[in-house]
């Protein structure tokens, strides 16, 4: 397996600052009033790119910028449809489980004329980001931000059960019995009457307290879930060519155990997970842990949390930890009718300038080194441990979100399967099936 996103040391990175804007990177522009239209989804963030894009604007008075942010799965129908319509942002971020078809369909501007002919050192970025956005020669976006995913969990509760921070760093995990993660979800789950998992007379029909919240709107991935499980039982992607093999052995044994977590009262039933958001679940005490990416870490650590919370690297199955990684860019849309100046607001987007201004915050990793190194400084100085997911990321313990063909159609297809596991259906042959409704896409 191809073991990516490994966070090297952080050196300076490119100055990559304004400049006159035959360089692309800003500068003063000549030229009439533009306004550029730039969509994002995570609310949090649009702050940070308020700013940058205020300093962006004041380098180039002549062209301003309008954010509009909705949420995850509005964001991607209403781009979509104003893509069809003709209407779309000039820039909107991108994420890649959707890049291929948007790139296929050619609604993405090639802009590799003029990063070529920029001063952009891609050396400058985390390893692995840069080439994610590229088709042949053609490139479709400049790298914005990574992350990966730990195991958050209710500090309160694991040292209740006897699990100290040193065993949360080491959990184990099989599809058997499940290990020493499978130990630790028994002992945090607990019943109205204060029993827990390990007790014979824990009653799983009146749990007040589940020892584990698994995601299952997690599309064809299972980047916050399932993913990082089957990953570390022997499940990958492939080489994106070829549809993944979702029927597999490693897949339907990760299925079959998440199930019984359920049957066992360890987890909630599906009708139980599907209308309650895991931020209100974990900080209402109803479950133990979860899955949850470093994007979340400022929700979970900071001080308006009402429980203590931690994040610990995801559990270690029979061929390795394997924590999902990703990373987003900024893309322009092939209809933009301002190519030039959408590209210099990318540009802005991808230097030191904002990507430094934006690490400031915490909240997110920006792709530059230094806009990392800048985003850890600020967590220590908050008071985040950032250990779990680093920590991951310099061992290489890591598995890239793919490129995915038709990539809504396959997302749609895994996704109900699992759902319809977590409501008891057959995980061998409701699998199968998935598999080969993927496999049909792909030909």
């Amino acid at each position: 397996m191809k073991k990516t996103m490994a966070l090297v040391a952080i050196g300076a990175a490119s100055a990559l600052a304004l400049s006159a804007c035959s360089s692309g990177n800003g500068g003063s522009s000549q030229g009439s009033a533009v306004s550029l239209d730039y969509w994002m989804w995570d609310d949090q963030q649009v702050p940070l790119y308020q700013a940058c894009a205020a300093a962006f604007t004041e380098a180039n008075p002549n062209i301003t910028v309008k954010i509009t942010q909705t949420g995850w799965s509005q964001y991607w129908q209403n781009l979509n449809t104003q893509i069809t319509a003709g209407t779309a942002p000039d820039i909107f971020v991108n994420q890649i489980s959707y890049f291929r078809e948007f790139a296929d369909n050619q609604q993405l501007l090639d802009i590799s004329e003029q990063v070529n002919a920029s001063d952009i050192d891609f050396s400058d970025y985390t390893e692995g980001l840069a080439d994610r956005w590229t088709e042949g020669s053609a490139r479709y976006g400049l790298p914005k931000d990574w992350d990966t995913v730990a195991l958050l969990y209710n500090v309160a509760a694991a040292e209740d059960a006897g699990f100290t921070t040193k065993d949360m760093a080491s959990l184990t995990w099989n599809p058997t019995d499940g290990g020493t993660f499978g130990e630790f979800v028994r002992a945090t789950s607990i019943d109205s009457a204060g029993r827990n998992g390990l007790d014979p007379a824990f009653d799983s029909g009146d749990v007040v307290r589940y020892g584990y919240y698994p995601e299952w709107a997690d599309g064809a991935i299972g980047q916050n879930g399932w993913g990082v499980f089957a990953h570390s039982n022997g499940f990958t992607f492939g080489d994106g060519k070829s549809a993944p093999d979702y029927a597999g052995q490693s897949l339907v044994e990760t299925a079959v155990w998440l199930q019984q977590l359920i049957n066992d009262g360890y987890a909630p039933h599906f009708d139980e997970t599907s209308t309650l958001g895991t931020q209100a679940v974990m900080e209402n005490e109803n479950a133990t842990s979860t899955i949850q990416g470093s994007w979340m870490a400022s929700a979970y650590l900071g001080d308006s949390a009402p429980v203590d919370f931690a994040f610990a690297p995801v559990p270690q199955g029979p061929v390795g930890r394997f924590a999902s990684t990703n990373g987003l860019a900024d893309s322009i849309w092939a209809g933009t009718k301002h190519p030039d100046e959408a590209y210099q607001f990318v540009a802005y987007l991808a230097s030191a300038d904002c990507q430094d201004k934006v690490g400031e915050a915490g909240l997110i990793f920006p792709a530059l080194k230094s806009g990392t190194q800048v985003a850890l400084k600020a967590r220590e100085k908050l008071g985040y441990d950032s250990t779990a997911f680093v920590s991951v990321a310099e061992a290489g313990e890591t598995f890239l979100v793919p490129v995915i063909q038709r990539s809504a159609e396959v997302g749609t297809a895994v996704q109900d399967a699992m759902q319809a596991i977590a409501q008891g259906a057959d995980p061998k042959a409701t699998l199968a099936a998935a598999a080969a409704t993927v496999k049909s896409l792909y030909s």
